[in-house]
């Protein structure tokens, strides 16, 4: 089974996968890519409204063969107490 690895951006920390994880295809290492960006968004709550997440999935080669991000943008609509 192949091997790949998934390299994450969460805008404060860049983090580069040396371990890997064995899966059947790019498919399936494609779904978990994605499927771990709104936990990188959760686990990281940004300081201010602007945050982007990313991964990049690469195989047991090195060649990258997904990337996928997510964009929080938040922006107030009301005065806020205290600004």
């Amino acid at each position: 089974m192949p091997r790949y690895f998934f390299d994450t951006d969460n805008g404060d920390l860049q983090v580069e996968d040396d371990e890997g994880i064995e899966l059947p295809d790019a498919e399936a290492a494609r779904a978990i890519g994605v499927a771990a960006l709104p936990d990188m968004a959760r686990d990281s709550l940004p300081d201010g409204d602007q945050r982007t997440f990313a991964v990049r999935v690469r195989d047991e080669h090195g060649t990258v063969v997904y990337s996928a991000s997510l964009d929080m943008a938040g922006e107030w609509h009301v005065p806020r107490a205290g600004a």
